[in-house]
């Protein structure tokens, strides 16, 4: 089985924080093209997966709901008729409250067989929105979770701490907020100035301090195993049965295939000697580009077989986000590569406080999910 992520680039309007391969609409949507084109993009990977059925598919972005529900179910029904799709396939939508217009859009997109939401809320207070240039705001926000959680069992609702402003209260206030809904996720996660975004070039003022960022990350922790969710990955906690399948592929270094301006595939397979190997792609980045390179029958950018070397530091920067970390047979299995040639350096780090290292796995310590870099850059020679 794989997974299958699906990008849709664009946004209302781009947010200063953001570095995803997004841009802001300008004009009309070319939603028939752009739908068009994934298809055929599906149609050229086929002889890679044809022998494989897809266990989750997730339709990223950008701002995926700017597309109709019309516009969805014919890319899934298009995918279904192609790819054989698990009974239970999880099939995920990004949405924005800002993007949301007209009653009804969250049911029509269950209706064209999305069984997973994914809600980008951020906050609920206005000025914490403003700062972050969000198109939406707190009233959007608690009509957008209202009408999610009515219309999937399946919800996860984005919401950031660390903002220009925010203090501890205001950062417990959203997600005490969030819970209120009773949404099957919760994806918590600090702000953080990547390059290349206007935050970047122009950081915001009143940013809080490290460690007050610190004491809004343990005391959400702390508020939401309380709420009885179970906190799995870096940022993200579920309640139990809900953790999202998608994202636990990638964690695991499973293989997917991406589709769309910008997106990224990764496949394991054998060598001509039967040596284990990891390949990736790239798409096009830019929409444009992405279609004209779908009309000449050449949907990748570039493909590279990943060297063996960088395959530790590739599988921990993954399966370490996990609370659970990893088993040596995982490991193994995906990457090709003995597990005893990482023990000295994995023992080390559990000298440190960082990991907890037993026969069967390897997970982080409370302070590895922290300072999980810390860890990482031992692999990167």
């Amino acid at each position: 089985m794989l997974a299958l992520y699906i990008h849709l680039p664009w946004c209302v309007r781009k947010c200063p924080y953001c570095d995803f391969n997004s841009r802001a609409l300008r004009g009309v949507l070319p939603e028939d093209d752009y739908l068009a084109a994934l298809l055929a993009d599906l149609d050229a990977a086929l002889p890679r997966i044809r022998m494989r059925g897809v266990a989750s598919i997730f339709m990223g972005g950008g701002t995926p709901s700017l597309f109709s529900a019309r516009g969805v179910k014919r890319l899934l029904d298009g995918i279904r008729a192609r790819a054989p799709l698990a009974d239970d396939v999880e099939i995920t939508l990004e949405a924005n409250p800002g993007a949301l217009e007209g009653a009804g859009k969250l049911a029509d997109f269950r209706a064209a067989g999305v069984n997973r939401l994914s809600l980008g809320v951020q906050s609920f207070n206005d000025a914490r929105l403003a700062a972050l240039g969000r198109v939406h705001d707190r009233g959007a926000a608690l009509r957008a979770a209202a009408e999610a959680v009515r219309h999937f069992e399946r919800v996860n609702l984005d919401v950031m701490y660390g903002l220009p402003g925010q203090n501890l209260a205001g950062a417990l206030a959203d997600v005490e907020t969030a819970l209120e809904f009773s949404p099957a996720h919760l994806s918590c996660y600090q702000l953080t100035l990547e390059a290349n975004t206007r935050f970047a070039a122009r950081p915001p003022t009143l940013l809080p301090a490290a460690d007050l960022c610190a004491d809004m990350g343990e005391a959400i922790q702390s508020r939401l195993a309380a709420a009885g969710f179970v906190h799995y990955e870096t940022s993200a906690f579920a309640r139990p049965g809900h953790c999202c399948r998608h994202n636990l592929n990638y964690w695991r270094f499973g293989d997917y295939l991406g589709l769309g301006a910008g997106a990224h595939s990764k496949f394991g397979r054998r060598s001509g000697t039967g040596a284990r190997q990891v390949v990736r792609e790239a798409r096009w980045r830019r929409p444009a580009a992405y279609l004209r390179a779908i009309a000449a029958g050449r949907a990748a950018h570039a493909a590279w077989i990943v060297p063996a070397e960088e395959l530790p530091f590739e599988f921990l920067m993954n399966a370490l986000r996990l609370t659970e970390g990893f088993a040596p047979a995982l490991y193994e299995a995906r990457t090709g590569l003995s597990f005893a040639a990482l023990l000295p350096r994995l023992r080390a780090a559990a000298s440190a406080g960082l990991l907890r290292v037993r026969p069967d796995g390897v997970a982080p310590t409370a302070r590895g999910r922290r300072f999980l870099n810390r860890i990482l850059i031992d692999f990167l020679d």
